[in-house]
């Protein structure tokens, strides 16, 4: 069963005895703090598989941007067509 609380008593504030830090005023000048990142690994099997499945046009974009891997499999794609015609 629950009781109702008939009265309640205010604690006494507490004192301390460390020194009150001064606020640094609003307009100072503070380094900003560095923001937290995650950084995510996946497993060499998964990479392929991501590879793999990537579309001519995400490679094509990927090339342009600088990606080694993808300018090769790109010269590759361009070499296999050239001589198939």
């Amino acid at each position: 069963m629950v009781n109702p609380v008939s009265s309640a008593t205010k604690a006494a504030p507490v004192q301390s005895s460390a020194p009150v830090a001064r606020q640094q005023a609003p307009n100072a000048q503070t380094k900003p703090q560095p923001v937290a990142t995650d950084t995510v690994q996946i497993s060499a099997a998964a990479q392929a598989l991501q590879e793999a499945t990537e579309t001519s046009v995400q490679t094509s974009q990927e090339a342009r941007s600088g990606d080694a891997q993808a300018q090769r499999l790109q010269t590759k794609e361009q070499a296999a067509q050239g001589s198939s015609k």
